[in-house]
């Protein structure tokens, strides 16, 4: 990333887009804007930012559809924004591989914590790195994966990558560092997302069943990541 990290809102509100401007810039992030989806790929075209604050209702383009096209082609962060009512919406995003979400209205010094906690993710270098040899690489085995800690690649058991988001690496990682441990949700968003569990907050449960679906033989029945029935859930290693 850049010494000046870009943020890209993507609202059609202009007194939204003026005001996050103002208030992004003045904390030091460079800030463009665009009111729309063909405005948002014209400016990533332009030049790709670091994060990408993306409202959902947009007049152009369906958000959802906006946020799978970024995840796909782009290595950015994403915090959708929506409706307080849109629990659908976010929870699809998720699915997705957005990073987060806020609901508007939003207070902007939460907004900027929750900026500041995706772009900490996304470059964040893993402690195991720095002593796994030369190569600065680290391959732990997840149900019928790899995963490499030192590249942020996920791999089946062909060699095959399995795309992943800066999320699901996460909390790959503190599954494959903490085997045979019962992890609260409580823990794993704050082991990964440095905020505390809210309540009804499933962001932790949508991401898991998208593991699943990765990492293991049958997601119906999984094996690799367990639910531990009211409390949370434990990671068992394939020798387990």
């Amino acid at each position: 990333m850049a010494d000046v990290e870009r943020i890209l809102v993507v609202d059609d509100d202009r007194v939204v887009r003026e005001m996050l401007a103002e208030y992004l810039s003045s904390h030091g992030y460079q800030v463009d804007c665009a009111d729309s989806g063909a405005a948002m790929r014209e400016a990533i075209e332009r030049e790709p930012p670091d994060l990408v604050l993306l409202d959902l209702r947009l007049p152009d383009q369906d958000g959802l559809t906006l946020a799978r096209y970024l995840r796909e082609h782009y290595d950015v962060g994403i915090i959708m924004v929506t409706g307080s009512s849109e629990t659908v919406d976010r929870v699809i995003g998720l699915e997705i591989g957005a990073d987060d979400y806020i609901g508007k209205p939003f207070d902007l010094r939460e907004l900027r914590a929750r900026i500041k906690s995706v772009l900490r993710r996304l470059q964040a270098t893993p402690p195991e790195a720095a002593s796994s040899g030369p190569s600065g690489r680290r391959r732990l085995p997840l149900g019928a994966c790899t995963l490499d800690t030192g590249s942020h690649q996920l791999f089946d058991a062909n060699g095959r990558e399995i795309p992943i988001t800066t999320m699901e690496f996460e909390l790959l990682q503190v599954f494959a560092t903490h085997p045979n441990q019962v992890l609260s949700r409580d823990q794993l968003l704050t082991m990964t997302r440095n905020r505390e569990w809210e309540p009804f907050d499933r962001s932790i449960d949508i991401r898991i069943a998208r593991l699943r679906r990765k990492i293991e033989a049958e997601s119906s029945r999984p094996q690799a990541i367990r639910t531990v029935r009211g409390i949370g859930y434990m990671y068992v290693p394939p020798d387990a």
